[in-house]
């Protein structure tokens, strides 16, 4: 009669596991859809509201702050009031703020519209990653997490395709109005199937207000000296870096001394965690390079449509969707370690070949290449997410998750300035628009060379901690 009654309480939990991972990938769906969307509406959006393209990138660059900026703290305090409540809160925010966006009547309505959806999707982002340690098996992680990154990859391949669709059929209002059935779905389906929250969560103590406001204005100070004048570094950036830099030792200052800190400063001490993220920050600058210089190759250099160039930069995402289900399920079989390593490698390789590719070799050698770099970052984002959320205890998993979450955002910004900077000075112009085509060629090919030195570096990360078993 035990054994029946077990037998049939498990039966029961097995649809309660999927459909919170259903929840789950829906969310994350949405968040990276969010992201990618706005970016094919821009030109659209300069001409409704008669803007420049300085002033519509806010649209963009709105979003991605609040994410940067509050994403840590939002996942802490996911930790202390509840995941589950937190996160339903998140996504009807994203839904309702979506809504918002559809109706703005004027740009800075809009822009801040799009703040209020980036804050929803930083819960959505914080959370759904550690809702994995709660609903899924340790045997079973890698392949939950090989599911996440493949419906953001879906959400990025689709953002641009599905935008201009909708804006060539409905207009740019479409663009955002499609995420209110989305996020009215993924609500439904999140409070029917998420776990309800531990009673040991509720309840706001130990909040740390000082901690995160000093981290969000850091964070705000770097990303914006990253995102202004286009990697064209000024006073203002100077100013901007150096307000971050301090900010950055107040924060820490302030951590080590409150007796609730938003972020455990002994959390840094694991090489594992510590080596986790500085590895996500330098491949996901490497990867922001692909979508910042190959439009300009493959416009300028291989003279091909825009169409064209939009197929050609579509089969990245493609690729990461295709794989990130299955490489989950191999690093539950290897392990996450020496996938993680395996996935870097792939990646050296990848870039190493861009670093060599001469432009006769058309668009064959422009994508050959970013197939193999694509299929490495897949490996390696589900290998390290599940080496870093398997053994988090439990009252730390929103804030890992959003440090995880942080520092890949942190490597989009990063990647944004400082390859974009390279970029432009392999190319030698002025402007990038108007450079010759070999310009163009070798500026790429020294692009993917510094790129191939940062996953170098992570290698040797991985290499090390692999070597002392981590």
């Amino acid at each position: 009669m035990n054994d029946g009654s077990a037998v049939a309480a498990v039966a029961q939990r097995t649809p309660s596991v999927k459909g919170t991972l259903a929840s789950l990938s829906l969310a994350m769906l949405l968040s990276s859809l969010g992201t990618s969307i706005a970016n094919v509406g821009l030109p659209s959006l300069a001409q409704a509201f008669s803007a420049s393209f300085q002033q519509v990138q806010w649209v963009v660059i709105a979003y991605l702050l609040v994410i940067t900026t509050l994403i840590v703290s939002v996942g802490r305090f996911g930790d202390l009031v509840g995941r589950r409540r937190l996160l339903l809160c998140g996504i009807a925010l994203f839904t309702l703020a979506s809504a918002c966006c559809a109706l703005a009547p004027n740009l800075g309505l809009l822009i801040a519209a799009r703040a209020l959806q980036g804050l929803g999707a930083a819960i959505m982002m914080a959370l759904t990653l550690a809702f994995v340690g709660e609903t899924v098996a340790k045997g079973k992680t890698g392949g939950a997490m090989g599911l996440l990154g493949t419906m953001s990859a879906i959400g990025t391949a689709l953002g641009p395709a599905l935008g201009g669709v909708l804006i060539g059929e409905f207009g740019w209002r479409s663009m955002f109005l499609i995420s209110v059935p989305l996020g009215m779905a993924t609500w439904l389906l999140a409070q029917r199937y998420l776990p309800d929250d531990r009673p040991a969560q509720s309840g706001c103590t130990g909040f740390d207000p000082a901690g995160t406001l000093l981290l969000a204005l850091s964070l705000a100070a770097y990303a914006l000296a990253m995102t202004l004048g286009r990697a064209h570094f000024g006073l203002p950036n100077i100013v901007l870096l150096l307000a971050a830099c301090l900010g950055l030792g107040l924060f820490v200052r302030v951590e080590s001394r409150v007796a609730a800190p938003l972020v455990r400063l002994a959390l840094f001490r694991d090489s594992r965690l510590s080596g986790s993220l500085a590895m996500s920050l330098l491949v996901t600058t490497v990867m922001m390079a692909t979508l910042l210089v190959g439009p300009f190759y493959l416009s300028q250099t291989l003279r091909l449509s825009a169409m064209e160039i939009g197929l050609v930069l579509s089969v990245g995402p493609l690729v990461a969707a295709l794989t990130g289900a299955p490489a989950g399920r191999i690093v539950d079989r290897c392990g996450a370690p020496g996938m993680t390593l395996a996935g870097l490698l792939g990646m050296a390789l990848g870039c190493l070949m861009l670093s060599l590719v001469p432009e006769s070799f058309g668009v064959g050698g422009y994508l050959a290449p970013m197939v193999v770099l694509t299929l490495g970052y897949a490996v390696f984002q589900t290998a390290n997410n599940t080496a870093v959320m398997l053994d988090v205890a439990p009252d730390q998993r929103g804030v890992v998750s959003g440090l995880l979450n942080l520092s890949r955002n942190l490597g989009l910004v990063t990647g944004a300035s400082a390859l974009s900077a390279v970029f432009a000075l392999a190319s030698r112009a002025v402007d990038i628009g108007t450079a010759h085509p070999q310009a163009i060629a070798s500026g790429l090919r020294t692009t993917f060379l510094v790129a191939l030195g940062l996953i170098v570096v992570a290698c040797l990360i991985a290499w090390r901690r692999q070597a002392n078993g981590r």
